[in-house]
C-alpha cells in the first residue's frame, strides 16, 4: 500500500502547498512513484502547482518529474450507503484508485475544518503540520499562558489530531508520525523565536510530534508557483549558478527529506 502523506494546518499561509510541492517533487526526483490530492476544492493552490508544472514542462519541452495530480471523483448520491458521507467516499475512491499506481500519496488539507481534512488525517501515515514562527500560529495547537508562555492545555488542531490517532488505533493502524515544521523562521526577533520553541518542545513531549526546521522566508519561493518549479529543478532550466539563498533553501528541502524518515526513502540530492 501507499505511503499516505498528510499536510495539514487549520490556518491558511502556513506554506501547505509549497511544502507539499517540494516533498512531492524530491521523491519523484528519487524514482519513487507520488500521487497528489488536494482537498481545498475552492483554492486548489497545490492542485494549481502541479497544473502550473505540467503547462511548463510541455511548453519548454522539459522532461520534469510531474506528480500524478487527481481531482476527487465525483459519486452519485444513489450509489452512498445508508448513513455515509459523500467526502468519505469521494476521499477514499480517490486513495484507492492511486494507490494502485504510486509509492506515496501527497495530500494538501484545506486551511479550515471541514470533514475532507477529518478524514484525511485519520488516513495519515505521516502527518506534516506547517507552523508561522508565531504565538498567533501556535494558538491552533495550544494555549499558552500569556506571562510565562508555559502551555496550558492542547487547542483545536491538535484535538482533531488526537481524534485520528484513535480512530487510526482501533483499526488496528500504525500510530501517526507526526512533524511539526517551523516555517518562515527569520534571522530577527531572537527572543520571540526562543519562546515559540521553548512552548513548541513543551508541547511536542505532551502530545507527541516532532518538531523540525522548515522554509526560511524567501522571494524564491513565491516567484516558482506562476511555473510549477521547485529549488530542485533550478538546474533544469537553466539556472548553472544559485545564489546563497537558493542554495540555503535547498539545503532546508534536503534537510526536511531527512527529517521525514520516509521509508524506504535515501535522500541523494
Amino acid at each position: 500500500m501507499a505511503h499516505i502523506i498528510v499536510v495539514g494546518n487549520e490556518k491558511g499561509g502556513s506554506g501547505k502547498s509549497t511544502t507539499c510541492m517540494h516533498v512531492a517533487t524530491a521523491l519523484a526526483r528519487m524514482g519513487h512513484k507520488v500521487g497528489a490530492l488536494d482537498l481545498d476544492l475552492r483554492q486548489r493552490s497545490f492542485g494549481r502547482y502541479i497544473e502550473n508544472r505540467r503547462a511548463f514542462t510541455r511548453k519548454q519541452g522539459l522532461n520534469l518529474p510531474v506528480p500524478d495530480y487527481r481531482d476527487l471523483p465525483e459519486i452519485d448520491q444513489s450509489m452512498l450507503n445508508a448513513g455515509e458521507n459523500v467526502f468519505d467516499r469521494r476521499l477514499s475512491a480517490a486513495v484507492a484508485a492511486l494507490e494502485r499506481d504510486v509509492d506515496f500519496i501527497i495530500i494538501d488539507c484545506p486551511g479550515s475544518h471541514t470533514r475532507l481534512s477529518q478524514v484525511a488525517h485519520s488516513l495519515a501515515d505521516t502527518l506534516i503540520t506547517p507552523l508561522n514562527d508565531s504565538f498567533i500560529d501556535f494558538d491552533l495547537l495550544a494555549r499558552v499562558d500569556p506571562d510565562t508562555s508555559r502551555v496550558i492545555g492542547p487547542s483545536i488542531y491538535s484535538e482533531m489530531v488526537w481524534h485520528a490517532r484513535q480512530l487510526r488505533a482501533r483499526a488496528g493502524l500504525k500510530p501517526i508520525d507526526w512533524i511539526v515544521l517551523r516555517n518562515r523562521l527569520g534571522a530577527q526577533q531572537m527572543h520571540n523565536k526562543r519562546k515559540v520553541g521553548g512552548a513548541l518542545e513543551q508541547l511536542s513531549k505532551r502530545i507527541g510530534f516532532r518538531v523540525a526546521p522548515g522554509f526560511s522566508e524567501r522571494v524564491i519561493f513565491r516567484e516558482l508557483f506562476p511555473r510549477g518549479l521547485t529549488l530542485l529543478d533550478l538546474k533544469d532550466v537553466g539556472v548553472e549558478k544559485l545564489n546563497i539563498s537558493n542554495v540555503a533553501a535547498r539545503q532546508e528541502v534536503r534537510d526536511l527529506m531527512h527529517e521525514l524518515n520516509l521509508p524506504g526513502v535515501t535522500v541523494d540530492f
